[in-house]
């Protein structure tokens, strides 16, 4: 006597959405890098990146470099835009070591 056996179909994979793609320097060149703006500032950009942290805890000198970063995402800022200026400021008003 042989029996059968209805095994499962396998399920189908889901189709991964290309259509969205993560942005990064090179997907948006109309954004400016904390390497970018170490480079004119002519400092480490380990060192820009530390004044960064420190200024935007202060609130009330800079108030948009705080809010317009996002933590553990890269320092980048829209041309023109006023947390850019603030992060020109940070940095060009502590002494250089």
């Amino acid at each position: 006597m042989t029996t059968t056996t209805n095994a499962p179909a396998p399920a189908a994979k889901p189709q991964l959405d290309t259509s969205k793609k993560a942005t990064s320097d090179k997907d948006n060149p109309n954004m400016v890098t904390l390497d970018q703006l170490s480079r004119e500032m002519k400092m480490s950009p380990r060192d820009a990146r530390m004044l960064l942290r420190l200024a935007a805890k202060q609130t009330k000198l800079y108030p948009t470099l705080g809010k317009d970063h996002v933590a553990r995402q890269p320092w980048q800022w829209t041309p023109g835009s006023k947390a850019l200026e603030e992060a020109r400021k940070a940095l060009s008003s502590t002494p250089a070591v």
